[in-house]
């Protein structure tokens, strides 16, 4: 039986924070399958960013594999949502301490020596 060489396993890119069209590219460029269980439309997705992905960047996968990755984070998944404008708004006036003013810097509290 003759010896043959195995096929080399691929690693997995990093595409979260990528958007759907760089992702794509990044993966064939690897010679991996992307599918997205969260866009049936996942072909025409050019401009939404990857928020997810299985398998995680690094691991070794064979060729031709398919990456799954997901454009939103799901109910209860992080998507800490729009967090401004704050309410009730910050004092304004610079910091403000949150003790009285101390009088003499040099006197000694309670040591009565002066």
């Amino acid at each position: 039986m003759p010896i043959t060489p195995e096929t080399p396993e691929v690693r997995v890119p990093h595409l979260v924070g990528l958007m759907a069209v760089d992702a794509r590219e990044t993966a064939r460029a690897r010679g991996l399958f992307l599918n997205a269980p969260d866009r049936p439309d996942f072909h025409r997705t050019v401009v939404d960013y990857v928020v997810r992905q299985y398998p995680q960047p690094g691991a070794e996968v064979p060729p031709d594999s398919m990456v799954y990755v997901w454009f939103d984070f799901g109910g209860g998944e992080g998507g800490g949502g729009v967090r401004e404008p704050r309410v009730p708004r910050p004092p304004t006036g610079g910091l403000r301490r949150e003790l009285e003013q101390p009088g003499d810097p040099c006197a000694v509290a309670g040591s009565g020596f002066f």
